[in-house]
């Protein structure tokens, strides 16, 4: 008997290593700190929906640090010094409004505003503008919460389709994720990107990052002088194929949720590169 007792004693023990190691410790209601930033500026109006409905949530403390204007297209990318500007909405104090890329707010947020007591989470949008497939990469919505994952802080971007979304659905789904998060903790080391589709909604489908539906077709001269010559993209839509990923199932109604890690290793062709043999060149 006293041999199984700690058989189960050793298991329970990793048990609970292995729940620590994926899963961060859900904190106490009491203090869950959420920090909102986005890519489409401090006054966009999804961003506003966004931080009602998480602000309705019990027990939280929403801290608004974003873009002081629309930074669409950022990726992950940074300018380095900052401005940044206390901002009001119907002559209430709401948020921080960074002169930077969707990823500087987040840094200031982290650091600066995060340095009494640390966040719990960072949630990036309502973005106007799907972010499945390989645009994802490119966002600065995912940037965002890519930043708060690379400073060791779970993260949450929420995308929406440009046009035909009610947006109280988005942000409600949203905030339901963060109660889940809230009540038993977030996946460490992963970011969980949303994306809501326009028109009726059949359901939620978990699926890997497909191909982009965002093509440039071409760019047409608008301006020309002597040296210069303004060009305008025309992009165009492209429908998903593979039929298990985000891009398609987004396209054919469904809310996608995927997660998104760091690294971007091709893990299956390390070996084959290794085989090349590349040598220094003297």
């Amino acid at each position: 008997m006293k041999r199984d007792y700690r058989r189960t004693a050793k298991l329970w023990a990793i048990g609970s290593v292995f729940f620590t190691c994926f899963f961060s410790t859900a904190l106490s209601a009491q203090n869950y700190r959420i920090l909102l930033s986005n890519d489409d500026g401090i006054e966009s109006p999804l961003l506003h929906e966004l931080h009602q409905a998480l602000v309705s949530l019990p027990d939280v403390e929403v801290v608004v640090s974003a873009p002081n204007v629309n930074q669409s297209g950022s990726s992950q990318s940074s300018i380095g010094s900052i401005t940044v500007d206390r901002y009001f909405r119907n002559g209430s104090f709401f948020g921080y409004a960074v002169h930077g890329r969707p990823a500087d707010a987040v840094r200031f947020g982290i650091v600066e505003l995060g340095k009494e007591s640390a966040f719990d989470l960072v949630v990036s949008g309502i973005n106007r503008g799907a972010n499945v497939g390989d645009v994802s990469h490119l966002s600065g919505t995912v940037g965002a919460a890519m930043e708060g994952l690379y400073h060791g802080i779970p993260a949450i971007a929420v995308s929406q389709d440009s046009d035909g979304v009610n947006t109280r659905t988005t942000a409600k789904f949203a905030a339901n994720l963060v109660a889940k998060y809230q009540r038993e903790g977030a996946p460490v080391d992963t970011m969980i990107s949303i994306n809501v589709p326009a028109g009726e909604l059949k359901g939620v489908a978990v699926r890997p990052m497909g191909d982009s539906y965002l093509k440039t077709a071409s760019y047409q001269p608008v301006e020309q002088n002597t040296n210069q010559t303004v060009y305008e993209r025309e992009r165009i839509i492209v429908q998903a194929e593979n039929s298990n990923t985000d891009t398609y199932a987004f396209q054919h109604g469904y809310i996608t949720i995927t997660p998104l890690k760091f690294d971007w290793t091709d893990h299956q062709l390390l070996n084959e590169v290794e085989s090349w043999k590349l040598q220094l060149v003297e």
